[in-house]
């Protein structure tokens, strides 16, 4: 497996340094006001961005935006309880990108909204503070960029730990080639989910939601889930699963890491949804294989419990969520913050924190985008390394654990991790021996058009879908 030599770990060396990450002044000028405009309001929307823009200096949240009326109300009145002034309201979140006193957009929508409602406010005007995963597929993720980029934006994806100096310092130094060369990263969530459940009737929409606002750019079909919101993220038409939903965080640490500025140039993706019979279609056990030049990166998530009947959650090498990288000299931890020799020796450990919001507003106020610790670009390719995998997935078919072994022992470390994830099916009294699990296909990646090389079905899940009237603009670099 090849090895990432020191004079590679300087290409992709962090030229900014640690500064970059570390809390900036609260200092402003008298007339440095920012008035934001909050659209979705979730518990990101609600409990995190409201917030996270209130307590800095002169930045004030001035409207809400939701095309549900019992949480634009309830955000409304948070705002009005806790800091003592009442906001507007928007159902059609176009209501906030017209006014010409509102500088910066806090987008909490749901994924498949990011693209579309990202581009508007930077046609707009406005500056974008947008969730991850940024895209809901590849090309319009690309076009956020060009966004951007045409309208002069600063635009911040929500990969946050952009903005931890704990995780900064610990990629400097392995940079620096402390630990020599990178062998592999590999990147884990096990995160617990529950079942989304199975209507044999569709979800009545209630009064309160504008349920085609709501459905925007995504097919507007009829919900057997039992909740309508956050489910939305494991079904295709609104969401790209949990490799992608929490998968963006790790997978743009690791290739933060390595320094990588394209999209991978091959991948195979394994996995399924297992144990819940229910309406919901992305996997909730999944792996994947990202060939970078520099190194691979590995990913794997699991939403089911250890094992049947278990409480605990699977772990790798003792952690839940993280990044690990192993190199020639010993492994980081990057979340974690800890180095170790081969011997297992703790030979580093990295500290220090960070405020990914304050970040962004230190960009808006200076209109320098290169402050920016999670620049738009940087989400783009790290949510389309995500997407690959789930095309892959996608377009892959059912096989015995068997075959699967064979189509991937070329690939040591990946067959190994294979072996772990059937490990944990059969903990759940899986059937591996039959065809259960999906086999993704091997994906040879157009790393110069963001594409997948020789597939029309796959070229059309890069393109995506769009419902009238809510329509990507055909937007170059």
């Amino acid at each position: 497996m090849k090895t990432m030599r020191r004079r590679q770990f300087l290409r992709g060396s962090i030229v900014s340094g640690i500064a970059a990450v570390m809390p900036f002044s609260r200092v402003r000028a008298a007339n440095d006001s920012i008035r934001v405009g909050v659209v979705g309001l979730g518990g990101r929307g609600t409990g995190a961005h409201i917030p996270s823009f209130e307590k800095q200096d002169g930045v004030t949240v001035v409207a809400v935006c939701d095309p549900d009326s019992e949480r634009m109300a309830a955000a409304a009145k948070m705002v009005e309880s806790r800091y003592g002034r009442k906001v507007d309201r928007y159902a059609d979140m176009r209501g906030i990108f017209d006014r010409k006193d509102v500088d910066v957009i806090a987008n909490a929508t749901q994924n498949y909204w990011h693209g579309l409602s990202t581009i508007w406010a930077c046609q707009a005007g406005k500056h974008v503070y947008v969730e991850k995963p940024l895209s809901h597929y590849i090309r319009e993720g690309r076009r956020m960029v060009n966004a951007a980029r045409r309208y002069n934006r600063i635009v911040q994806c929500g990969t946050q730990h952009r903005s931890e100096a704990r995780v900064a310092r610990a990629i400097q130094w392995i940079q620096e080639g402390h630990l020599g060369g990178i062998k592999l990263i590999t990147a884990f969530a096990n995160k617990r989910r529950s079942s989304c459940g199975k209507r044999a009737t569709p979800l009545e929409i209630g009064d309160t939601v504008d349920y085609d606002l709501w459905c925007g750019p995504a097919k507007k079909l009829p919900i057997y889930r039992n909740r309508l919101q956050y489910d939305c993220s494991f079904d295709w038409n609104t969401g790209d699963g949990e490799s992608c939903n929490q998968g963006v965080h790790e997978v743009d640490v690791a290739r933060w890491c390595l320094g990588e500025s394209l999209l991978p140039r091959r991948v195979i993706s394994i996995g399924g949804r297992f144990v819940f019979n229910d309406a919901c279609n992305t996997p909730n056990a999944q792996i994947a294989y990202y060939e970078f030049p520099t190194a691979p990166v590995l990913y794997e998530v699991h939403n089911l419990t250890k094992a049947a009947g278990s409480t605990e959650m699977p772990a790798f090498r003792g952690e839940a969520v993280g990044v690990i990288v192993d190199c020639e000299g010993g492994s980081v931890s990057l979340y974690r913050g800890i180095a170790r020799d081969n011997d297992g020796r703790q030979v580093r450990q990295f500290s220090g924190g960070g405020d990914h919001f304050q970040n962004f507003i230190a960009a808006v106020r200076s209109h320098d985008r290169k402050k920016l610790n999670a620049d738009v670009l940087e989400g783009h390719l790290s949510t389309a390394v995500c997407h690959t995998g789930n095309i892959s997935i996608r377009l892959g078919e059912r096989a015995p654990a068997k075959e699967i072994s064979g189509r991937i022992r070329e690939v040591p470390a990946f067959h190994e991790m294979f072996e772990r994830f059937t490990r944990h099916l059969v903990a759940h009294n899986i059937n591996v021996d039959s065809p259960t699990v999906t086999l993704g296909r091997w994906l040879d990646i157009d790393v110069k058009n963001e594409s997948v090389a020789g597939s029309e079905e796959a070229g059309r899940l890069v393109d995506g879908f769009y419902r009238e009237p809510y329509v990507l603009p055909a937007l170059t670099s």
